[in-house]
């Protein structure tokens, strides 16, 4: 593969100009006015240099995107989405692996390198979905990191716990959870379950916590005790967590500190009115925050784009942010906190990181987040794949 050589960009934290020098999939060096007299030149000068953005939480199996317009349920409690997802998708086709794609290839023209998408298991649908999934992430240059997602619950779903390790002994990536307590009523069961399938496997865990307040507070520390104990820092995601936002300061500065100490990583979508974590609060004590979609166009809700940056956008709209520091720290979910949620190595705008890079016309991080601009440049392991 040629040499390529971005000229004059401004790579994110870096405080000055630089070039960016990208040979065999890597970034090979980083500084000002660097000789590469093989290299194809690249001029970038002013723009802003990004590495590969994370979707850290979407459903790529259930998507409708570029698909005909389909109303959505006017049922907006959890379990009328829930219904809404079960008794349509036979009827729309869901998974397809037509939408997948184009949604992938969506994610892709926006800057997305890397994205982790919850697929449901259960008995109705068996392995469809990930299967569907596969096939899809074939034909784009997005690398797709499974979780596979008991949305209807494992213990109240007979036959959901089987399915979830046959989709780890087929390569999925993580296992998933939802509301030990809210969906599957015995917290205690269904956390022995994914923590041993996680466990045994070697794979990520990646939990919706939809349960509020006190309830949901108690099973985040029910989580970070499990996490801690059983030595998976670093391969445990809670998604959601919307009793973060339903606590007092305190209550929440205590679970802050187990997070960090424990390596448990949040997710959020910022999506629709639902309680967002202070993520503010959360990067003080140590957590890693990532962000992420979660449905777009599909069966639960109308909305999502694919573009990262402007769900960064929702991100600091909801959280109230203001200063550009702050609003950076919704930039940073959507790249390195995402990145390290997912496990992901060699991420970074650093000399042998893999040569992931956005570019786009923006003078810094608050401005790209604030109007996410149409990219520039997008490169996935050195390869210019939209220019």
């Amino acid at each position: 593969m040629t040499a390529t050589l971005l000229r004059g960009g401004h790579p994110w934290g870096h405080g000055a100009p630089a070039d960016i020098l990208v040979g065999d999939g890597l970034i090979q060096q980083v500084g000002p006015a660097l000789d590469a007299p093989a290299a194809r030149v690249v001029d970038v000068t002013g723009q802003l240099v990004l590495p590969g953005l994370v979707e850290s939480h979407c459903h790529l199996d259930k998507t409708l995107y570029g698909g005909p317009w389909v109303p959505h349920s006017a049922d907006d409690t959890l379990a009328g989405r829930i219904g809404n997802d079960l008794a349509r998708r036979a009827e729309l086709g869901v998974p397809s692996v037509e939408r997948i794609e184009r949604l992938l290839r969506r994610m892709s023209a926006c800057g997305t390198t890397h994205a982790r998408t919850h697929t449901d298991i259960d008995p109705g649908v068996g392995l469809r979905g990930v299967e569907a999934v596969r096939e899809a992430a074939g034909r784009v240059p997005v690398t797709v990191q499974q979780v596979a997602f008991p949305q209807h619950g494992v213990l109240t779903n007979p036959g959901t716990a089987e399915l979830l390790e046959a989709a780890l002994k087929s390569g999925v990536e993580a296992v998933g959870g939802l509301d030990p307590a809210g969906i599957d009523r015995d917290p205690v069961r269904h956390l022995d379950l994914i923590f041993g399938l996680a466990e045994r496997y070697g794979a990520h865990l990646d939990i919706h916590l939809h349960d509020g307040g006190t309830l949901g507070a108690w099973e985040l520390e029910l989580i970070t005790e499990r996490t801690k104990a059983l030595g998976l820092g670093g391969r445990v995601t809670v998604s959601h967590a919307y009793a973060l936002g339903q606590i007092d300061e305190a209550h929440q500065g205590r679970l802050a500190e187990g997070f960090a100490d424990a390596g448990v990583a949040l997710a959020t979508g910022a999506v629709y009115s639902f309680p967002v974590p202070p993520v503010k609060k959360m990067r003080a004590a140590g957590v890693v925050i990532a962000c992420g979609h979660d449905g777009i166009r599909d069966l639960w809700g109308p909305y999502g784009s694919g573009d990262m940056l402007e769900r960064a956008m929702h991100l600091a709209y909801r959280s109230t942010f203001r200063s550009d520091p702050d609003i950076e720290l919704a930039l940073e979910a959507a790249t390195y906190g995402g990145a390290r949620a997912l496990g992901l190595t060699g991420y970074g705008l650093a000399a042998g990181d893999r040569a992931d890079l956005v570019v786009v016309p923006a003078g810094g991080a608050a401005e790209a987040v604030v109007t996410h601009p149409s990219r520039s440049l997008v490169m996935k392991d050195g390869a210019v794949l939209h220019n």
